[in-house]
């Protein structure tokens, strides 16, 4: 099953509206500090609604740590970025991959990209148009994943 990576999430209730679909979804989310907002930030836990004991997070304070537990487990890294090089659509997913999404106001950083076995973007009509919200990306990101997967609810 793909899993999604938050790295340096600011916004709470962005993230708590990820964590409710990867509730929903049975997807491991993993939050990648320094975070813009503490666990147990208000907002955060409303956006996640009662669902926060169906999400199987997992906190890694560095980019550090978590790249050890992506060691430890495997799978390709995909960088969801503006300035990707390959449409999501088009990409072929596999089981094992990681899904990673940087903060709202910069993305993910370039050390991040540089590791990232490819790079995505979500391809919109409006050039004027920088970027989609950040739980929205994941959302339309991890449904196509499961999608080609046959990952169907």
């Amino acid at each position: 099953m793909p899993q999604v990576v938050l790295v340096n999430p600011q916004i709470p209730p962005n993230t708590g509206n990820i964590a409710r679909t990867c509730a929903a979804t049975g997807t491991e989310l993993h939050l990648v500090g320094p975070l813009g907002f503490e666990i147990s930030d208000r907002y955060l836990k409303r956006a996640g609604l009662d669902y926060w004991p169906y999400v199987k997070l997992h906190y890694h304070k560095t980019i550090e740590a978590f790249e050890n537990a992506h060691q430890e487990r495997g799978g390709r890294l995909l960088g969801f970025s503006v300035s990707g090089s390959s449409s999501y659509i088009q990409f072929p997913y596999q089981a094992d991959d990681w899904l990673l999404f940087g903060s709202e106001t910069t993305g993910l950083p370039p050390t991040v990209l540089s590791a990232c076995d490819a790079t995505l973007y979500i391809p919109m009509a409006e050039p004027g148009v920088r970027s989609l919200n950040l739980s929205v990306s994941v959302a339309v990101g991890l449904f196509e994943v499961r999608r080609q997967l046959g990952y169907l609810l």
